[in-house]
């Protein structure tokens, strides 16, 4: 290949989406009018000229015992989905917390497989030849391990990570080739209309709590 068809060669991005770190990193920051957000057009916002778009994947988990934000969380997903945004799933797990001084007892819940499911679709990515740049939306220190190893077994692909609000860990940028911490500028840019139509022509309506 000349120098000159290489110039023009664009580095391919697959971005990998901690769906419940993002949301409660904006939450934290107060940045809960931003929960309309379209990630495609964040990741496509967060490109350099010389890179381009190959897929975005969004890591997240159903809702349950509450049919308001189950019915936002659908609506959401669906707009994702009409943007091709690969959704993926874990666990949302109900635990019970008792309080030891009165003995009241309350419900917690916790996702689960989130990393897991990151760091597998991660390792496939590179093993398949699917990007040069992973570029990951967390701050989960979980991440570490499967980051060293990318850059350790294709040394020639890159991991940089894109903290949410709040969520900057140094010991995820430490092993990252690359990081940023996304601000309120991108987030605001990055909007879905009030109005998403989806691929059948169904209107999605951005959700009144969210406006």
């Amino acid at each position: 290949m000349n120098k000159e068809n290489t110039q023009h060669v664009k580095e391919r991005v697959q971005v990998y989406v901690d769906g419940f770190n993002l949301y409660f990193g904006m939450l934290e920051a107060g940045y809960d009018y931003c929960k309309w957000l379209n990630l495609k057009l964040l990741a496509t916002n967060l490109l350099k000229p010389n890179q381009e778009l190959v897929c975005v994947k969004y890591f997240t988990s159903r809702v349950s015992d509450n049919p308001d934000k189950q019915k936002r969380q659908t609506t959401y997903i669906e707009a994702l989905e009409s943007e091709g945004v690969h959704i993926l799933y874990g666990h949302y797990q109900r635990n019970t917390i008792e309080c030891k001084r009165c003995g009241n007892i309350w419900a917690s819940y916790n996702e689960k497989m989130t990393d897991v499911n990151i760091a597998t679709q991660m390792l496939i990515g590179a093993y398949q030849n699917q990007y040069d740049m992973a570029m990951l939306i967390s701050g989960d220190s979980d991440l570490v391990p499967p980051i060293r190893q990318i850059h350790e077994l294709f040394p020639l692909k890159r991991v940089f990570v894109a903290f949410p609000p709040k969520r900057h860990n140094q010991s995820v940028a430490l092993v990252a080739k690359g990081s940023m911490t996304i601000g309120r500028k991108k987030l605001v840019e990055s909007q879905f209309s009030e109005s998403v139509k989806k691929r059948d022509g169904f209107l999605l309506q951005k959700p009144t709590d969210w406006q």
